[in-house]
């Protein structure tokens, strides 16, 4: 598991699979926090950006921190593969937000934002990124089995 300390509004952590040639970035570049699965095999950035999934947006998240009183702004991002490294899970403050599954070609996340229009020919399912306790308890498990 790959992980950094973060203040919301300045983030990166890119994590590459054992699996050549997917890798997985989080970022968050001062607005929102984004996971983007990548295929680090293409000539360019933009050929190699497959999917983006919202994770949070700055503003909202320090609104919650308030809220909360939570007495620091401090985060943790991790990122854990599966064994075959076919699947990713971004963790925020231990709590699974994003998952890439580059077997079957979608990513989900619990802000399921944005959702795209499918055209004739792509590759990857970005119509929907809709949440799903269940696959998470399923790479979960497989991690421990």
């Amino acid at each position: 598991m790959q992980s950094i300390t973060f203040t919301p509004g300045r983030a990166f952590l890119s994590s590459d699979s054992p699996t050549v040639p997917w890798t997985v970035v989080f970022e968050d570049e001062g607005v929102a926090g984004y996971f983007y699965a990548c295929d680090r095999s293409q000539t360019t950035q933009d050929e190699g950006l497959l999917d983006a999934m919202l994770i949070y947006n700055v503003s909202a998240l320090a609104a919650s921190d308030a809220e909360l009183e939570r007495p620091t702004a401090e985060r943790i991002a991790a990122v854990e593969w599966s064994r075959d490294g076919l699947q990713a899970v971004l963790y925020l403050d231990g709590v699974a937000q994003a998952l890439v599954d580059f077997g079957d070609r979608c990513g989900s996340c619990r802000m399921d934002f944005p959702n795209f229009v499918a055209e004739p020919g792509d590759a990857w399912h970005k119509s929907t990124h809709a949440w799903s306790d269940a696959a998470i308890q399923r790479f979960e498990a497989a991690l421990y089995a």
